[in-house]
């Protein structure tokens, strides 16, 4: 059980039989189960229409390039997450997007849903505080210069590979 104690009093978690749901996390003091919470977040493939180009960042001092990234907001559609995310980082305006897929990353019990976002091109680009630097590959050079082992690159190949 992920979950050890209710969000709303405190009270250690019981794991309880819910008719078809299975074992959930029970909370005795309040009764009423608590479904486990998680953080929710949106990745991107950002795709210059215009010349087919891949873009990675790198952030935070950190010395590999990843993929634009960033949490959703509570009650906001993971497209506008996208297309926002893109905007205040990166200063591009989003065209069109495409779903990708999701996978859980346990170190920060986030969902990572993936998206391929399409700018026209980069005559918008203008990177805020969070970017250290920025770099459009070629689709071969982004596999090679992705970080290695990361769900950036797991996204980031799936897409590829399709």
């Amino acid at each position: 059980m992920i979950q050890k104690h209710c969000f709303e009093c405190g009270t250690p978690l019981v794991e309880k039989d819910l008719e078809g749901e299975g074992i959930v996390p029970y909370c005795p003091r309040c009764e009423q189960y608590r479904f486990p919470m998680y953080n929710v977040a949106v990745s991107m493939i950002v795709i210059n229409e215009k010349t087919g180009e891949i873009l990675l960042i790198k952030q935070y001092g950190r010395p590999w390039f990843i993929l634009v990234a960033g949490y959703v907001n509570r009650g906001e559609q993971l497209e506008h997450a996208v297309c926002r995310e893109v905007k205040e980082e990166m200063g591009m305006t989003v065209i069109r997007t495409k779903f990708n897929r999701t996978s859980f990353f346990e170190p920060s019990n986030t969902l990572m849903c993936n998206f391929t976002a399409f700018v026209k091109d980069d005559s918008e680009l203008s990177t805020n505080a969070e970017i250290d630097s920025y770099q459009w590959f070629t689709p071969d050079d982004a596999r090679k210069n992705i970080r290695p082992d990361s769900l950036a690159e797991k996204f980031l190949n799936a897409y590829l590979d399709e």
